[in-house]
Order: C-alpha cells, then structure tokens, then sequence
C-alpha cells in the first residue's frame, strides 16, 4: 500500500510535526496507535496530570515504546504546574526522566508562574537534558481572553529565546473560545495572522477539530505543526496532510 500512495503522490513528502494526545492509553493501544500512525507522530503528550493516575512501571514501559518509535513523549504542562506550586519542581525534573520522558511542557494554563520562574523552569529542563515545549494560553476562556495578541507574541518570543524547541498555542480538546478560535471552533483570522508573524515553523497550533486542521493545512501548507490531536484521529489527520480526503485533494 505504501508503493501504491508513493505512486499516486510522487512528490508528497515532508509534512509537518504532530502532537497526539494520550489520555490513558493501555499498553495494547500504545502498540496499535504506533503500528498504525507511528511514522506520522512526533510528539505525544500525556494529557494534564494523567501520568500521575497510573504505576511508575506503566508508565516507564510506554514511554519507552514511543521512544523505540521515534515519538518524543512528554508529561502535561499541567502537572509541572502543580509541582512548581507545590515546591517540587526540581523533583519532577528527575522523576520525569526516570519515568522516559525525553520532554516537558513548561506552562500557566492552570496556575500563574512569574516570569523569571518560567524562564528558569525551560533552563533548567534543557540542563537536565530534556527538550522544552512551551505553551501560551489560559484554559479558562475568560482569563484567556485577557491575554492580547501582543502579550502572546512577547511570550512566545521570551520563551523561544530562553530554550524552548517549540511553542504550543492553547486550544484545549475542545477547541472552543480559546486562543485562535472563536466560540464556534472557528480561526479568528486577524490573531492568527499576527501570531504567525513569530514564525510557523516554531509554533505548534493546538488543533482538535478537523475544520480547524485542514483550515490550518491549506493556509500554511501540509509542514504546519499540529497538536491536540486525538490518538483515533492521527491517521485521519495524515491524509489531509498528504492530499488523500475530500477536504485537501488537489489543493496541497
């Protein structure tokens, strides 16, 4: 079947980045998720504080199938948040390399981190050896929409130049009335226009929603970073990337 796709799409190639959200996968589901869509995954994020719900050895025995896959696995930035509250910050630093996470999110979605902890959270991380995600958004629709477009860019600025790999722009699973998306689930086209300003290829836009994906691959190409997606949904994500559903044939 690959011959036949390389034979239909002689030029389709490099696509961009994709986040699939893990929110309590099984080992069994793990093995599935990376023999069907695994070559098209990059990163995987246990959602939120999942990772903290589950035995050390589970979680130790799928982070090291996704890094057998090529798959970067990394906590969510939320359960960073309630460590630095709590004082513990450097203790899930360690904990979470011991776990097999090769990555961490640095983020405020849930709580308020200064700006010279977060600054330092993202050194720290990169001393330690791990790659820095960062995101920028609020989870509550209300305190998200205090954040101006410009206050967006200096953070996604100051992060970058702190060390961080990549920044994610907040969506939540829904994809509702938070950052780039108005109440419908649809792109506010001003804001992102002005985000993109920060560069795409360092920007990984939070995307649950197929409108929102093909949305985003026909303005930026199918190299645009994605994220959020649901792990059901990778591979349905792929062929819009590739050309190959209704919604993105013969215009990537």
């Amino acid at each position: 079947m690959q011959a036949f796709e390389r034979s239909i799409t002689p030029g389709a190639a490099p696509h961009g980045r994709t986040m699939v959200l893990d929110k309590g996968l099984g080992l069994n589901a793990v093995t599935d998720l990376i023999a069907t869509a695994g070559a098209s995954i990059s990163w995987v994020k246990f959602g939120w504080g999942t990772a903290a719900t589950m035995s050390a050895d589970l979680i130790a025995a799928k982070t090291a199938r996704y890094r057998a896959a090529g798959i970067v696995p990394y906590p969510g930035g939320t359960l960073l948040e309630v460590a630095v509250a709590a004082g513990r910050a450097d203790a899930f630093l360690a904990e979470a390399k011991a776990l097999g996470f090769t990555a961490i999110e640095v983020s405020d979605g849930s709580t308020t981190i200064a700006p010279e902890v977060r600054r330092a959270l993202i050194q720290q991380a990169r001393a330690a050896g791990l790659t820095v995600l960062t995101e920028v958004g609020k989870k509550t629709p209300a305190l998200d929409h205090e954040l101006t477009v410009a206050q967006r860019l200096a953070q996604i600025q100051a992060d970058l130049e702190s060390g961080a790999e990549a920044v994610i722009l907040e969506a939540r699973e829904a994809g509702k009335n938070i950052g780039i998306y108005d109440a419908n689930g649809d792109i506010i086209a001003d804001e992102l226009a002005a985000l993109a300003t920060a560069g795409v290829d360092q920007l990984i836009f939070e995307a649950p929603l197929k409108a929102q994906q093909v949305a985003l691959i026909l303005k930026f190409g199918p190299g645009v970073n994605l994220g959020n997606i649901a792990y059901d949904e990778a591979t349905s994500l792929e062929t819009l990337r590739r050309g190959l559903r209704g919604d993105t044939v013969g215009r990537v």
